[in-house]
């Protein structure tokens, strides 16, 4: 599997620094185009806040709870170094190189925002996806991510999202009704 996650990594990084707009474009996408993604949400809320208010709560609250709780779980118990540490390189992005590659937090915390979105708009939530999926590639463009790395982050945000959606579309008219 590793040899396979080398070969993916080289496949997709070998273009890094060879064309400037496309060096330009993925490092916007690893680094902004997810902010990008949260403007939409507020957007969303100041176009319609009564039609909107619980997508945007429950694809935060899902994507802050993949990303900040499950991921960084799973990266205090395994430890995987970044491309650029292990293959001794400069990013080019600016990334620690003391924080765990595995899983991506933003592969998770984004794929989880695109599913609470797409369970309420196909598609807005079609539009999501396809910016995680922008966000995730650039990270391994970049060389700040192994393609392992962003696919186990995708997977844990889809099936949190999913999962969350479920208990949200199931509790969470409970929860409101006590709250209120």
């Amino acid at each position: 599997m590793m040899n396979l996650d080398l070969y993916l990594f080289n496949l997709i990084n070998q273009f890094a620094g060879r064309l400037a707009w496309l060096d330009y474009f993925a490092m916007f996408c690893a680094e902004y185009l997810g902010y990008l993604l949260l403007a939409i949400l507020i957007l969303f809320l100041a176009i319609n806040f009564r039609k909107y208010w619980r997508m945007v709560l429950e694809a935060v609250v899902a994507a802050v709870i993949t990303k900040f709780i499950l991921a960084d779980f799973i990266r205090w118990l395994w430890f995987r170094p970044r491309p650029f540490v292990a293959l001794n390189f400069v990013p080019l992005i600016n990334q620690s190189a003391k924080e765990a590659s595995f899983p991506s937090g933003h592969a998770s915390f984004y794929f989880a925002l695109s599913t609470i979105v797409y369970c309420y708009n196909k598609k807005a939530g079609t539009f999501f996806y396809i910016a995680s999926f922008l966000i995730v590639i650039a990270r391994v463009f970049t060389g700040v991510h192994w393609p392992l790395d962003v696919l186990a982050g995708a997977i844990l945000g889809i099936l949190m999202g999913w999962i969350l959606n479920m208990l949200f579309r199931k509790h969470g008219n409970k929860i409101i009704k006590n709250y209120n």
